[in-house]
């Protein structure tokens, strides 16, 4: 993948379709809740640095489908639905880092809020620099402030989006299929933020389960 991004490359419509996973209340069962809340709570009482590295790094090692298995079928505004956005964040950064950063960096050049500074990336954002905020924001999930781990993601998110929609303006003229395909990228990572806001608000409230 070319690093200067002139004509930046799709990301892979069919990953980022598993975040249109079943949101359907009535498919959320006990043991999905259970399984996110017992995790979540063991891992925070005693956030043991390896276990957490292992936590971090899991889906690198056993792929996604045993999470999905668990979570993907959760409701969008739930603890289970959030850990499973917050992993499947940080999929989509390990799958394409180039491109990633490359809508986050045009993001933060165009947006008009303070999202770049909720997000914590380093400055100019580069692959690398991008995927150690997806480790930092998933660390922050077990190890941190939760509300705050989700409010950085949904600012990645928001800034990432404003990329995609800069970038689908631009090739409006000239490509407008690809353009399209960015403009709806752009959608579903803003959707997804509101529903990591909405996370977060109710975790602050003791509601998120």
């Amino acid at each position: 993948m070319a690093d200067d991004f002139h004509k930046p490359t799709m990301f892979p419509g069919g990953l980022f379709e598993i975040f249109e996973g079943g949101v359907d209340p009535a498919e959320s069962s006990r043991v999905t809740h259970e399984t996110a809340s017992a995790l979540l709570a063991r891992v925070r009482h005693e956030p043991d640095p390896g276990v957490v590295d292992r936590l971090v790094a899991y889906t690198d090692v056993h792929g996604i489908a045993a999470i999905a298995e668990l979570w993907s079928h959760a409701t969008a505004r739930s603890l289970p639905g959030a850990l499973w956005r917050i992993y499947l964040l940080r999929l989509m950064v390990r799958e394409s880092p180039h491109e990633t950063s490359y809508f986050y960096q045009r993001g933060s050049e165009v947006i008009q809020t303070i999202d770049p500074v909720v997000a914590g990336a380093s400055a100019p954002t580069g692959p690398e620099e991008v995927g150690a905020l997806a480790d930092q924001i998933l660390r922050g999930v077990f190890e941190g402030d939760f509300a705050v781990a989700l409010d950085r993601a949904a600012a990645f998110c928001r800034v990432s989006a404003a990329g995609c929609t800069d970038v689908a303006n631009d090739l409006e003229p000239v490509e407008p299929a690809r353009s399209t395909v960015l403009t709806q990228r752009a959608l579903r990572l803003s959707q997804l933020a509101l529903e990591l806001t909405s996370c977060a608000r109710l975790w602050r409230h003791h509601s998120l389960d």
